[in-house]
């Protein structure tokens, strides 16, 4: 049966291959795997929340758009969007605000992490969880891609389409996760998992001298060349059988258990598989890059149809509470 499956992803900064691994290839996957209507947004509101700088905000998701482009996704096959550009999506916010309880975004995990972390609470950084269903209800969603640790957002969305639907009748479809076990934890250069927050990462597109220079800046142990290593208790190699084939990963592990081989070696050896996996992406990012009202172009393509879509089910939604 086909499936109305959709996504979103903040700009909240530059990508790196931890966004990549961990959430960007899965998505972009999906329009391909999907015999039915995939749905991509760029989530410019939710960025709000934490009071980004205006232009980092408009750099930040015009450079999403760029590389998300630039790594195969195929506007034909994927409504792509900015989120702001639904105004419909606001005011279901509002409606749903209406029969959300304090105590239960009081229960979100989001929010307490957020304040733990030192930002200042805002009711926006509260709120964050009905936006988010908005986002989701607004299009009738059968499946959203969900990571483990956001499985809580989606079950509250499935609350308030259950609450809404119970009191004003069955207007949403209550979306179910798609949860995959799969997706790669990747690890950053310091062996922790790679986030901005502990500047760790390797940028997506990053300069080629300035990608070197943070290969082989990585931290290693104090083995001796000559002497037998073990690849997998070594971050190099972690990060290089993402780039690689079995059969490339399998050839530097014997590399490293024969000895005689340096971890400047392994460094290089990552160093030109990240240049070869992204080879094709960076060159079509460069052509991407010198036209950019094709990328606005495909925003808003993406934001027509998306429209279409959220009117129809605001028109239900007014309807059902008595603003028609």
């Amino acid at each position: 049966m086909a499936k109305r499956i959709l996504t979103g992803i903040q700009p909240s900064g530059i990508l790196h291959i931890g966004n990549y691994f961990g959430a960007m290839k899965s998505s972009i996957e999906l329009q391909n795997q999907n015999p039915g209507e995939t749905y991509l947004f760029i989530a410019d509101l939710h960025s709000l929340t934490v009071n980004p700088k205006p232009e980092d905000l408009r750099m930040h998701a015009q450079r999403l758009a760029l590389d998300y482009l630039a790594c195969g996704l195929d506007p034909e096959k994927t409504a792509f969007f900015r989120q702001s550009d639904i105004p419909g999506v606001c005011e279901l916010t509002w409606i749903l605000n209406t029969i959300t309880g304090l105590g239960f975004l009081e229960r979100a995990h989001s929010y307490k992490d957020k304040i733990a972390k030192g930002f200042i609470p805002n009711n926006g950084l509260f709120s964050y969880p009905v936006l988010m269903a908005a986002d989701i209800l607004i299009y009738k969603s059968d499946q959203v891609p969900v990571g483990k640790d956001q499985k809580q957002h989606l079950e509250m969305t499935r609350d308030l389409a259950i609450k809404f639907n119970q009191m004003y009748g069955d207007v949403f479809v209550v979306p179910e996760p798609i949860i995959s076990e799969a997706v790669a934890v990747v690890p950053g250069t310091d062996g922790q998992k790679m986030s901005k927050s502990y500047n760790n990462t390797i940028e997506l597109f990053g300069e080629e001298k300035a990608v070197r220079k943070k290969i082989m800046s990585i931290p290693t142990d104090s083995t001796p060349m000559e002497a037998p290593k073990d690849p997998d208790k070594c971050n190099i190699f972690a990060l290089y059988r993402l780039f690689a084939t079995p059969e490339q990963t399998g050839a530097l592990a014997s590399r490293y258990r024969a000895g005689n081989f340096g971890y400047g070696h392994a460094k290089q050896a990552l160093f030109e598989a990240y240049m070869d996996y992204f080879a094709s992406m960076r060159k079509r990012r460069e052509e991407l890059e010198k036209n950019p009202g094709y990328i606005q172009e495909v925003l808003r393509k993406g934001a027509e149809r998306a429209n279409r879509l959220a009117e129809q089910t605001l028109d239900e939604v007014r309807k059902a509470v008595g603003l028609r």
